[in-house]
């Protein structure tokens, strides 16, 4: 069990699999992690913006890596009979840090991230931590 949060191994892992996708802007992870029915959801004061699986990889495929270590924490993370996943965390896109809440569910024994709702949690320095 990952440590931190009781959670299995493998949901540790497509977490980290997560953040590292999103920090380095690895549009093949996001092919491979997201269902194919993946949906995105970004909340703001301003109003609400839906994205579907094509749309997100279409907007990491447009973005340059950040450079290493990648920039997250991992808030809160559980799961319900080996099926469901749900994390709470931040990641930096810079100039920005995201906080982003997933669903994962476990489909033919992965681990697949089926919805993201995040919202911006701080505009960051520098354009880094």
């Amino acid at each position: 069990m990952a440590q931190d949060f009781g959670i299995s191994d493998d949901l540790h892992a497509a977490i980290l699999a997560y953040c590292d996708a999103v920090y380095f802007a690895k549009a093949d992870v996001f092919e491979t992690l997201c269902h194919d029915k993946f949906q995105m959801t970004h909340v703001e004061n301003d109003g609400t913006t839906f994205w579907d699986k094509a749309s997100y990889l279409d907007r990491v495929r447009g973005r340059t890596p950040f450079p290493a270590p990648a920039q997250y924490e991992i808030l809160n993370a559980d799961e319900a009979g080996g099926e469901i996943g749900r994390v709470h965390l931040t990641v930096d896109v810079p100039p920005v840090r995201y906080e982003d809440h997933l669903g994962f569910v476990k489909l033919g024994g992965e681990w697949t991230l089926l919805t993201k709702v995040f919202r911006t949690a701080a505009q960051l320095e520098n354009g880094g931590s």
